[in-house]
């Protein structure tokens, strides 16, 4: 329902290549260290945002989105449901072309929000499991 495949085809390959993973640290028994991973070896540039902004597979680490300095195509969410609308909003704030919310990570009103804004949005799947099914 919220994540057909022609949507997760654009935003995997027309949306842009710099992807924002919200919750990424150097801790590798996290999910989000494995996923960026994958999305770096399918070109991506993956910059890390987490509150203690480490750098993270080669690329410098921000607090927030809006600490960026350059523009950032979809913003990939490993937050619990609770905090992800609120990075959905940042996301439709600086800009984003899609928001991508992880395995487990439901937001119905964000997601009517950032589809309203006019930014394509995905819930519940993992770019890393889809990517793949591309080629």
């Amino acid at each position: 329902m919220y994540a057909d495949a022609e949507r997760l085809r654009r935003i995997l390959t027309e949306s842009g290549d710099t992807w924002a993973v919200i919750g990424l640290s150097t801790n590798e028994r996290r999910p989000a260290y494995g996923v960026a991973e994958v999305l770096q070896r399918f070109g991506k540039r993956v910059v890390p945002v987490h509150p203690k902004a480490e750098a993270v597979h080669g690329e410098q680490g921000y607090a927030s989105l809006a600490e960026i300095p350059f523009p950032v195509d979809v913003v990939d969410v490993f937050v619990n449901s609770e905090l992800a609308g609120a990075v959905a909003d940042d996301a439709v704030a600086v800009g984003a072309k899609a928001v991508w919310f992880q395995l487990g990570v439901v937001d119905e009103d964000a997601y009517a929000r950032t589809r309203e804004a006019g930014v394509e949005m995905v819930m519940d799947r993992c770019p890393a499991i889809e990517i793949p099914r591309l080629r």
